[in-house]
């Protein structure tokens, strides 16, 4: 049985800036979980499907065009419409406190914003799936 904690990490909408997402899926693979990158321009439901079909633990959206307050939104209704909402949501980029406010008041995860450091990235991840083990 696999007990590496799985995680989507997927750049949504029409962002064509990857490399960011590519060093939070190397930086997590580092900590040891992991990471299928679905690449540019995936679309909320292909990245709910891609977690469907890798049995995702979570997802991770990285978004610089401001389109967060669309995204997010729309992620968490397709998990629970799938029955999926016991995966994380979480992500990164350029995101307004106020809107950080906002998504987490309707249940996503801890955002994070340029500079974060990536060992609290994975540390946030890590101590998550302590206080939520998977359920198989």
């Amino acid at each position: 049985m696999n007990n590496k904690i799985r995680v989507i990490v997927a750049k949504s909408g029409l962002d064509g800036h990857d490399r960011g997402a590519k060093v939070i899926a190397a930086a997590l693979r580092d900590a040891g979980m992991e990471v299928i990158y679905t690449g540019l321009r995936q679309t909320p439901e292909m990245i709910v499907e891609a977690a469907l079909q890798e049995d995702a633990d979570v997802i991770g959206i990285s978004i610089l065009s401001g389109a967060h307050m669309t995204i997010f939104p729309k992620i968490l209704n397709l998990l629970k419409e799938k029955g999926l909402d016991d995966i994380l949501l979480t992500g990164g980029g350029i995101i307004p406190e106020e809107d950080i406010a906002k998504l987490k008041e309707m249940g996503v995860g801890q955002l994070f914003t340029p500079g974060a450091s990536t060992v609290d990235i994975a540390e946030y991840i890590k101590e998550w799936r302590k206080l939520n083990p998977k359920k198989n």
